[in-house]
């Protein structure tokens, strides 16, 4: 039903910027709660932030508190996540994930229904 599909990775040098964006369709997007979650080489997926369907509420994770910004466009059926500061442990394949009328709080890979393809972002120290 829905699909999601990243873009804006690429490679960095330690200290540059990177905006991701995610793409929704064949939804409701103004109804999905939307996460961003990112995965190195044999590691375990890990929660980086997510926004709550109204958008009322977001949620960081600790070591990318204060560098990563998440927003949502519900007219462009998008969420962005803005990267800033970059460091060579954000070097991941990085997904988008959605569930409907979710919250923010729930940092559990497990909540999310729905995945993107994942985009890899390196960052070169």
């Amino acid at each position: 039903q829905v699909q999601l599909v990243e873009s804006g990775g690429g490679l960095v040098q330690s200290g540059g910027s990177l905006r991701l964006s995610c793409a929704a369709s064949g939804g409701t997007f103004s109804t999905l709660a939307m996460g961003w979650f990112r995965q190195a080489p044999g590691k375990e997926r890990e929660f980086v932030a997510a926004i709550s369907w109204s958008g009322a509420s977001t949620n960081y994770a600790d070591s990318v508190k204060g560098r990563f910004s998440l927003s949502r466009d519900n007219a462009k059926n998008t969420v962005s996540l803005q990267m800033n500061s970059l460091k060579p442990v954000d070097t991941a394949v990085y997904y988008c994930a959605a569930r409907y009328w979710g919250g923010s709080s729930d940092a559990r890979a497990g909540v999310y229904k729905y995945w993107g393809q994942g985009t890899q972002v390196t960052v070169s120290s």
